[in-house]
């Protein structure tokens, strides 16, 4: 599948609330491949969500297995069609970046451990309990799905706004 562009900040359809996903279909499956195949693409990316690439349905992909951070805890391959978080632990503050939002990194206090609920690509459904940074990782996708970027959810733009070195 292709890559998709990332759309960027302030993109109007970064802000908007996705629909939810009636009937995974062909269009669907199309959808997650390419959102992997962006993923896997981006710089160090981790995570994509379908309205970064101009959908507006509750679609996203996470995986930090590669990740630093990631590594000795995660899920692999996440693929989630309308998830949705049924329970959330703890808070701390961890820096985020986005995709949509390149020149710009920053401070955001996220949940610790969530469960999240998603079907997969093959309509199952699935629960799983995440924690560390794959619970921020799944967070930050998700938020994209309700029209939030990680720059709503820091406490102080003066203090918690970071411009980004470099990004490559």
């Amino acid at each position: 599948m292709p890559i998709q562009p990332i759309l960027r900040y302030p993109h109007p359809v970064l802000k908007k609330v996705c629909h939810p996903v009636e009937t995974i279909d062909d269009a669907i499956l199309a959808l997650v491949a390419d959102l992997i195949d962006t993923m896997s693409a981006g710089p160090g990316s981790v995570g994509v969500a379908a309205p970064q690439i101009g959908v507006t349905l509750r679609v996203c992909v996470v995986d930090v297995s590669a990740s630093h951070n990631g590594r000795a805890n995660n899920h692999g391959l996440l693929r989630m069609i309308n998830p949705l978080i049924v329970s959330r632990v703890g808070a701390a503050i961890m820096r985020e970046g986005c995709m949509s939002v390149p020149d710009y990194t920053g401070d955001v206090e996220r949940s610790t451990e969530i469960t999240v609920r998603f079907r997969e690509p093959d309509g199952g459904e699935r629960e799983i309990t995440a924690s560390g940074f794959e619970a921020v990782a799944i967070q930050h996708e998700m938020d994209h799905l309700d029209g939030v970027l990680f720059l709503d959810r820091i406490a102080s733009l003066k203090t918690g706004l970071f411009r980004r070195k470099n990004y490559s």
